[in-house]
C-alpha cells in the first residue's frame, strides 16, 4: 500500500511539474516571437502537452496562467484567454475519445484548434482594435480586399488570420505531440491516472454510472454542474458588472473634474474688463486669439473635454464671446453669437443670472450627452460679468465603458471556464466518480446474493476500487467494504445451514419413500428411477425452451427433490391390494386408487406444519395428480391438458416408463422398444405431447439409467 501510495504521488508531482514547464515553455515562445516581431503567439504547445497528460483542469489551469504572463509583454494576451482554454478543452476532449492513437485524426485536430484561434482571434482583434493587431496581417488583408474598409477587408483579415494560426498550431501540436512522443508509456498512463481517487475508471464503466444516474430525476452530477454554472456565471457577472460600475463612476468623476478645471482656467484667462470689446470686436479685440489659443491647449489636455467656451448670461440664453470648434468638426459660435438654453439648464438659470455658482449639469441634447461645468469670471467688485463653461462628453465614457465590459468579459470567460473545470474535477473525481462505481459495485453484490461465488467475486470488486479521497467518501467507502465484507461471510454461514437443513429434508423424504417403496415387492428402485427420469425430461424442456416461465432453476430443484414422494400414499394402502400377485379387481383398483388422495393429504399436513415448505408443493401435486391423463380420463379428479400441474404430466410418462420397462409379480419387464411404443401411443392422450417429445429426445440418458439399474 505504501508503495502504491508514493507511486502515486510521484505520478501527481510529475503531472504537476508538466503544467509548469508547460507554462515556462509557452512563455519563453511567445516571448521570442513577440521579441522577433512575427504575427504568431506560439503559446500552446505546453497547453497541449498538459491538457494530454492532467486532463482538462491542468490544461485550462496552463492555458490560464500563459496567458497571464504574457500579458507583460503582450497587452492583449489576456484578452486571448478564452482561446487557449478552448484549445485545452478541445485537446481533452481528443484525448477522453482515444483520437491521438489514430494518425488520421491529427490534421484534422490542427485543422480544428486552428480555425478556433483564427476565427475566435479575429472577432477579438476587430471588436477589440477595430482591425488585426498585427500591421503586417493588416497590409495583407488591405492588399487582398483592396482597402481598409468594409467587409471584404473583415473577411480578407479573417482568411490571413487563420491561416497564421494554421502554422502557428501546426508547429505547437508537433512539438507537443513530438514530446509526448517521447515520454515513456508507463509514465504517461501513471501521469493521466494519478488524478483518479480511486482505480481509473474505463470508457465503458464511465458510460455505466452516466446511464444510472439518468434513471433518477435528477442525477447528482448534473445537480453540481447546475451549481457550479450558476455559481460561477453568478460570480464573473457580478464581479464583472461591479467592476464595469465602478469604472464608468470613476471615469464620469474624472471627466467632472476635468471640466470644472478646464472651465476654472478658462475663467483665469478672461480680463473682465474686455468683455464689451470681446462682443463687439470679436476676434479683432486685443489679446482674443492669444486667449483662443490657449483655451484649445486647455481643452486638448483635459481628458474628456469636447466644448470650451465663455459666455454671458441673459434671460432667455447665453451670448458668446469665445467657442472652439468641436473635436469631431462642429462649427463654433461666432463672438455675440446668441443661443437659448437647453432644457436642463431651466432650473439653474436664476443662478447664474444672479452670478452665482453652479454645480456640474448633466445633459443629453443635440449636442449629445455632456456633463456641463460653469466658471464664473468676476471683477474687481466681485460681480461676476461672464461664465467660462466646459463640456465633457459622456459619450467617450459610454463608448469607454462598453470597451472596458466587451474586455472584462473576455478575460472572465476564461476564468469562468476554468472555475467550472475545477469544479467539474472536484465533484467527478472526489465525488460523482466514487459514488458512481461503490453505487454500481453495491448494486452487483446485491443482484449475486444468491450465488455465494458471485457474492465473494463483488466483495473483491469493491475492494478493488481503492478509493482514497482522504474525505467522507473515503470512509463510507471503508464502510461498505466492511458491510459487503460481513455479509459475505454471513450468507455464507446461512448457506451452511440452509445446505445442512436441505440435505436433512431430503434425507426425510428418501427415508419416507424407501417406507413405502419397502411395502411393495415388486418397486425395487422405483424412486430413484423416477427422479433420474424426472431429472432427464426437466433438462429437456429447459433446453428446448418449453414451458419456460416455468421451469427454473428452483422449480427444477423442487421437483426433482419432491419426486421421490409421488407414491407417498401408498403407505395407507393395505399389503394384501399392494402386493397382490395377480390383477387387481374392481373393488381393490379402487382402493389402489385412492393412494393419490392420500398421498396429497400427508403432503398438505406436511406443508401445513412446515412453514415455507415450499418444495412440497410440487411434491403434493406429483402425488395427487401423477395419474391423470392428457386427455382427461385419468385419476382422482378427471384434469385435463395443461390444467394438470406441470411436475405432475411430467411424473406421468416416468412413473408409466419405469412401470413398463420393470418386472412386477404380475408381469415381465416389457422390451425397450415396447415400452417406448406405448409411450409415444400415449402422446396426446394419455401424455403431455412435449413431455414425451423431449423424453423420447433423451433416449441415451434413459438408456444410462436403465442400464445402471434394469442391467438393459
Amino acid at each position: 500500500m505504501r508503495t502504491r501510495l508514493k507511486e502515486i504521488d510521484k505520478n501527481s508531482l510529475w503531472r504537476a511539474l508538466s503544467g509548469v514547464i508547460g507554462i515556462a515553455v509557452n512563455f519563453l515562445l511567445s516571448a521570442l516571437t513577440h521579441k522577433l516581431g512575427l504575427p504568431f503567439y506560439l503559446d500552446t504547445a505546453g497547453t497541449i502537452v498538459s491538457a494530454y497528460l492532467g486532463g482538462m483542469f491542468t490544461g485550462i489551469m496552463t492555458a490560464v496562467a500563459t496567458n497571464i504572463l504574457c500579458s507583460v509583454f503582450n497587452p492583449y494576451s489576456l484578452y486571448y484567454t478564452l482561446i487557449s482554454v478552448l484549445i485545452a478543452v478541445c485537446t481533452s476532449l481528443y484525448v477522453k475519445k482515444h483520437r491521438f492513437s489514430k494518425p488520421y485524426f491529427i490534421p484534422i485536430y490542427i485543422l480544428n484548434i486552428s480555425l478556433l484561434g483564427g476565427i475566435l482571434g479575429t472577432l477579438f482583434q476587430w471588436a477589440l482594435l477595430g482591425g488585426p493587431q498585427f500591421r503586417d496581417v493588416a497590409e495583407i488583408s488591405a492588399l487582398i480586399a483592396g482597402d481598409r474598409s468594409g467587409p471584404f477587408y473583415f473577411f480578407a483579415s479573417l482568411l490571413v488570420i487563420t491561416g497564421l494560426n494554421l502554422v502557428d498550431k501546426g508547429l505547437t501540436s508537433g512539438l507537443a505531440l513530438l514530446v509526448l512522443h517521447l515520454i515513456p508509456k508507463a509514465r504517461k498512463d501513471g501521469m493521466m491516472n494519478s488524478r483518479w481517487m480511486q482505480k481509473p475508471l474505463t470508457d465503458e464503466e464511465i458510460a455505466g454510472i452516466s446511464r444510472r444516474a439518468k434513471t433518477g430525476r435528477q442525477s447528482l452530477q448534473r445537480r453540481m454542474t447546475v451549481m457550479l454554472a450558476v455559481t460561477a456565471l453568478t460570480l464573473a457577472l457580478a464581479l464583472s458588472w461591479i467592476s464595469v460600475m465602478l469604472s464608468y463612476e470613476t471615469t464620469k468623476e474624472e471627466y467632472k473634474r476635468s471640466a470644472i478645471k478646464a472651465a476654472e482656467f478658462t475663467a483665469s484667462l478672461i480680463n473682465p474688463y474686455m468683455i464689451e470689446n470681446y462682443l463687439r470686436d470679436g476676434r479683432q479685440a486685443p489679446g482674443y486669439e492669444k486667449i483662443e489659443d490657449t483655451m484649445y491647449k486647455i481643452r486638448d489636455s483635459a481628458p474628456g473635454v469636447v466644448y470650451l467656451y465663455v459666455v454671458t448670461v441673459e434671460d432667455d440664453g447665453c451670448r458668446f464671446l469665445f467657442d472652439l470648434e468641436g473635436e469631431d468638426g462642429t462649427e463654433a459660435f461666432a463672438p455675440g453669437e446668441f443661443s437659448p438654453f437647453e432644457v436642463a439648464f431651466s432650473e439653474e438659470v436664476p443662478k447664474l443670472k444672479s452670478g452665482l455658482e453652479i454645480e456640474p449639469i448633466e445633459s443629453n441634447d443635440k449636442f449629445g450627452w455632456l456633463i456641463t461645468a460653469y466658471y464664473p469670471v468676476r471683477n474687481a467688485r466681485g460681480e461676476t460679468v461672464c461664465y467660462a463653461g466646459a463640456d465633457a462628453s459622456l459619450s467617450y465614457v459610454s463608448e469607454f465603458v462598453s470597451q472596458y465590459l466587451l474586455r472584462v468579459l473576455l478575460i472572465f470567460s476564461g476564468f469562468f471556464i476554468l472555475i467550472m473545470a475545477y469544479g467539474l474535477w472536484i465533484s467527478g473525481y472526489f465525488v460523482i466518480y466514487p459514488a458512481g462505481s461503490m453505487a454500481a459495485a453495491v448494486e452487483s453484490f446485491v443482484e449475486g446474493e444468491d450465488d455465494q461465488e458471485t457474492l465473494d467475486n463483488n466483495v473483491r470488486m469493491i475492494r478493488a476500487l481503492d478509493i482514497h479521497t482522504g474525505d467522507e467518501i473515503e470512509t463510507l467507502y471503508n464502510a461498505v467494504c466492511r458491510m459487503a465484507s460481513d455479509t459475505a461471510e454471513q450468507m455464507r454461514g446461512i448457506r451452511h445451514y440452509a445446505e445442512a437443513t436441505a440435505q436433512m429434508q431430503n434425507g426425510l423424504i428418501v427415508t419416507m419413500a424407501d417406507m413405502v417403496e419397502s411395502r411393495d415387492s415388486d418397486t425395487g428402485a422405483h424412486v430413484q428411477k423416477t427422479a433420474a427420469y424426472v431429472r432427464i425430461i426437466l433438462e429437456g424442456l429447459r433446453r428446448k425452451g418449453y414451458y419456460a416461465s416455468k421451469i427454473t432453476p428452483k422449480y427444477m430443484s423442487d421437483v426433482e427433490n419432491s419426486a421421490p414422494l409421488h407414491d407417498v400414499g401408498k403407505i395407507n394402502v393395505p399389503d394384501a391390494v399392494l402386493n397382490k400377485p395377480g390383477k387387481l379387481d374392481e373393488k381393490e383398483f379402487e382402493i389402489m386408487k385412492t393412494h393419490t388422495t392420500a398421498g396429497r393429504e400427508i403432503i398438505e399436513k406436511a406443508i401445513s406444519t412446515v412453514k415455507g415448505g415450499s418444495y412440497l408443493k410440487e411434491a403434493r401435486n406429483m402425488a395427487g395428480y401423477h395419474h391423470e391423463r392428457w386427455d382427461g380420463k385419468g385419476y382422482p379428479e378427471g384434469l385435463h391438458g395443461e390444467v394438470i400441474p406441470l411436475s405432475a404430466r411430467i411424473m406421468a410418462v416416468a412413473d408409466v416408463f419405469d412401470a413398463l420397462t420393470s418386472p412386477r409379480v404380475y408381469k415381465p419387464a416389457f422390451p425397450l422398444e415396447k415400452a417406448l411404443e406405448i409411450i409415444n401411443e400415449g402422446s396426446g392422450s394419455q401424455f403431455d405431447p412435449k413431455v414425451v417429445e423431449v423424453f423420447m429426445d433423451s433416449l441415451p440418458e434413459v438408456k444410462v439409467i436403465l442400464k445402471k439399474y434394469n442391467n438393459v
